[in-house]
């Protein structure tokens, strides 16, 4: 099987076990700490959005048909732009949404990706706008970062450096994340890869979507 394919496939399997999680380490550190901690708090960002594998599987199932860098390099910036506008404001605000119910959407927006890459809107009859989908869904998935630092309890001293230190980190990670990705996307297109596996890959994405947020509607009925 193709590598990219076997590569989806282990980002799948860990998607569900560590979606949004944070490490008890981290979490001690957040519950400490007083004051401006800037370094540290970007650490923690750069290090949830690359193990944050819904984000990671989202960014995959957006750019697999995208050839040209600047196309990429726009879809990216619009999901940048909505989970940083979300998560600062989340955190800062105290907007407190439902963590169950933010994943759920996170699971959702991967199996959206997966059904725009199969043509699956254009059969039903209607073609969302990407982008504003692109943006939409990073709204939701600064939700979702904005629901785990508001498990702890953060200090007040600090708490604006911190959170934007936080945010800077995230996208530092993102940027690192995503250029192993187009590394990786590069050599599976330059072997015609995305036309060949489309169905197969997308499957995989899709199941992973539903599966993801089938688990946390689940934990939102039970909690």
């Amino acid at each position: 099987m193709n590598r990219v394919v076997l590569l989806l496939l282990a980002l799948c399997a860990a998607a569900f076990a560590q979606a949004h999680g944070v490490a008890s380490g981290d979490k001690a550190f957040i519950e400490a700490n007083r004051g401006a901690n800037l370094v540290p708090y970007m650490y923690l960002g750069a290090k949830h959005m690359v193990t944050g594998f819904d984000h990671l599987l989202f960014l995959c199932g957006v750019i697999f048909f995208l050839y040209r860098l600047k196309d990429v390099a726009l879809y990216v910036t619009l999901f940048a732009v909505g989970h940083s506008t979300t998560l600062l404001l989340g955190v800062l605000n105290g907007w407190h949404v439902n963590p169950y119910a933010v994943d759920a959407i996170i699971g959702l927006s991967i199996v959206y990706c997966a059904i725009e890459n199969l043509g699956g809107f254009r059969a039903l009859g209607f073609q969302p706008n990407k982008k504003a989908a692109v943006l939409f869904f990073g709204f939701v998935h600064g939700f979702g970062l904005a629901t785990k630092l508001q498990e702890f309890s953060m200090s007040q001293e600090g708490l604006v450096a911190n959170v934007l230190a936080f945010n800077v980190g995230v996208e530092v990670g993102q940027l690192l994340a995503l250029g192993v990705i187009v590394v990786l996307m590069r050599y599976w297109q330059a072997t015609a890869g995305p036309v060949r596996h489309a169905l197969a890959s997308n499957v995989i994405l899709m199941t992973a979507g539903f599966v993801l947020a089938g688990y946390q509607f689940t934990g939102y009925l039970t909690q």
